[in-house]
């Protein structure tokens, strides 16, 4: 979009520290940004020639930033289920994996995902998977924000027979994208119990060239913590730690398995976290504690993980989920309450992958992705406070409108870059080879 539009009629919450939700609110949007956000009758009154998109009897917000996933891996939703992380990964996805991911397939789980995740408010995502210069390519085609780290193990994957041909991969990848508006490369070694030390350090070493974010699974698994100190004499972070790969670049996924002293050498680098409720109970790794990590001033932000072990990229389901559980294990119905889950479904995901200053909140010279979620539900009746009824109430069928960059690629519940019934048959027709590689 090249021109200018209002977004009116809405509830607007900016997200912006210490604004309250205007109830008669509007946005301005032209080319990618921001311009304005107010009143309506003042917002409409400074720019009257503007396109308007109805927001009435909605709530506009940020759009949500899911700061851990594996996009492709929609092609594997259901394929492997009711197990333990080691089993799940080595026994099932893996070889799955390898006999399936070549670009076109990755191409067509990347479009499914990019549907699945845009219908759900998501804008923007953090994926860690193969054959990444083809996801970059359908991101950017359909609209989807995306940081994008090509997975580095040890052993090959489906895009890369040795570590360094990745590590080749992930430079290819950061100057391509350099400057593109909706792609940021970054790299992506798997976790410190799947990539030598070596590896880890080249690693390091390419993102601070490059200024580029780092993802890694850390201590997601009781398994991986015990691994770690019986091999290297520390825990997870703290090994991470002294190979020198933690900083503000850092995303350290799950985080599951650490101890009060992690936490303080998390906070001490400036890592970002990407916490993954749904993905650790389903796969029994544990509950990672997210209202410590928020005490010390952690940066974090929630993921969904990949559809294989969620199985849904439903970013809001999974914060709600969260503002629950938390209560439940603390016996406080005051820990994590509606404010902050809205914060870790926005500005929050974007602190976390460093890119608070471009989106997360609604505030002139800001990227334009927002989202639009319908109030006007049973389950959205009486609305005495717009974020208890995102905490508890919302649901992802209610998003109606999504902007990304200032593109409206979602109207009136309607996706409007992709063709989701055709990607639904091309997933039907390889369905039965997905089956087969996954139960191999």
């Amino acid at each position: 979009m090249s021109g200018r539009l209002v977004i009116e009629g809405g509830i607007v919450a900016t997200m912006e520290q210490g604004d309250h939700p205007l109830p008669h609110g509007a946005v301005a949007v032209e080319g990618d940004r921001i311009v304005a956000v107010g009143e309506r009758e003042g917002v409409l009154a400074a720019y009257p020639e503007a396109e308007r998109l109805d927001a009435t009897s909605c709530l506009v917000l940020p759009g949500f930033v899911n700061a851990h996933t594996h996009l492709a891996m929609t092609l594997l939703r259901g394929a492997a289920d009711d197990l333990p992380l080691r089993d799940w990964l080595e026994h099932h996805i893996w070889p799955a994996e390898r006999a399936l991911m070549d670009p076109a397939t990755v191409a067509l789980g990347t479009r499914l995902a990019a549907a699945e995740s845009l219908l759900a408010g998501v804008t923007c995502v953090f994926d860690m998977y193969f054959h990444t210069e083809t996801v970059a390519e359908v991101v950017a085609q359909v609209g989807l924000r995306a940081v994008i780290g090509e997975g580095l193990i040890d052993y090959p994957t489906p895009s890369a027979p040795t570590p360094a041909d990745a590590l080749a991969a992930q430079r290819r990848l950061l100057e391509r994208y350099r400057d593109h508006p909706l792609v940021t490369a970054g790299v992506a070694p798997h976790a410190p119990y799947s990539v030598s030390a070596a590896y880890l350090v080249k690693e390091a070493e390419l993102a601070e060239e490059f200024d580029a974010p780092l993802a890694i699974h850390v201590a997601e698994t009781r398994w991986e913590a015990e691994t770690i100190r019986k091999e290297k004499g520390a825990s997870p972070v703290r090994y991470l730690a002294d190979l020198g790969i933690l900083s503000e670049r850092t995303v350290a996924a799950h985080c599951v398995h650490v101890s009060e002293e992690d936490l303080d050498l998390l906070a001490e680098f400036g890592v970002g976290v990407a916490a993954n409720p749904v993905s650790n109970l389903k796969l029994g790794s544990g509950v990672a504690p997210l209202p410590q990590m928020l005490a010390r001033g952690l940066r974090v932000g929630l993921g969904t993980d990949g559809a294989a072990s969620n199985n849904t990229l439903d970013l809001l389901r999974d914060a709600q989920l969260a503002a629950l559980l938390y209560k439940g294990l603390t016996g406080d119905p005051t820990c994590l309450p509606a404010r902050t889950v809205a914060e870790l479904l926005t500005i929050g995901g974007a602190r976390a992958l460093g890119l608070d200053a471009r989106i997360g909140t609604l505030a002139v010279g800001k990227l334009a992705d927002i989202v639009c979620l319908r109030l006007d539900t049973p389950h959205g009746t009486p609305l005495f406070d717009p974020f208890a009824h995102l905490a508890y109430a919302a649901r992802a069928a209610d998003v109606r409108h999504v902007l990304v960059g200032g593109r409206l690629v979602v109207r009136n519940g309607a996706l409007a870059t992709l063709d989701v019934d055709g990607i639904r048959a091309e997933v039907a027709g390889c369905l039965e080879r997905i089956r087969q590689a996954a139960s191999a």
